[in-house]
């Protein structure tokens, strides 16, 4: 054999041996088949199923309070925060999905007005999976102020400026407050 063909098969062999001992082939333990190489997955979709978690997260459910105690206060504490009326407004009138250089809009100079317009609670009734509760109704009307621009790219490439732009936006805040002893210990009864 010469010396360029045992070159080569060397580079042949050590090639080989490469594979098989870098964890690419032949590892040991569980594999997942052709499930283990990885998806792309596009942003927008990543984005999205974040954006839905996030509301979920943090507006999708209803809390379950302590009791109300007498002489306490039945006000809700909670008012909307600046980030949920952000949500609210992105549900309504949404931004995203903008094409850069051809179609943007932007929201600038916002100033968010949260305004208490009913606080009131229900009598108190035995809800399935919670027991006997009352459902605590807290209404608010939010005011976003805000300037907009759009940014058109195509055909005819222009900006349209709306300094005073208006959205009111009504958001509820239900909570649930349990009714008698919580604590289940001695002479209480279970449901």
């Amino acid at each position: 054999m010469s010396y360029r063909g045992s070159v080569n098969s060397l580079a042949v062999i050590l090639g080989l041996s490469a594979l098989v001992f870098t964890g690419c082939f032949a590892a040991t333990g569980p594999s997942l088949g052709l499930w283990s190489v990885p998806i792309p997955v596009s942003p927008y979709q990543q984005k999205s199923l974040e954006d839905k978690f996030h509301v979920h997260e943090r507006y999708g459910r209803v809390p379950i309070l302590g009791p109300i105690t007498s002489g306490g206060p039945v006000q809700a504490l909670d008012p909307p925060s600046d980030d949920e009326v952000w949500w609210a407004l992105e549900r309504a009138r949404p931004i995203q999905g903008n094409f850069p250089f051809l179609y943007e809009i932007q929201r600038n100079n916002v100033r968010i007005v949260k305004e208490k317009i009913a606080d009131y609670i229900d009598p108190p009734r035995v809800v399935p999976l919670i027991g006997p509760a009352q459902l605590h109704h807290a209404h608010y009307k939010c005011t976003v102020y805000f300037s907009e621009r759009k940014i058109v790219g195509w055909p005819i490439p222009h900006t349209i400026h709306d300094e005073d732009v208006v959205e009111v936006l009504y958001i509820d805040h239900n909570h649930f407050h349990m009714v008698g002893n919580v604590d289940f210990g001695e002479g209480s009864t279970h449901y």
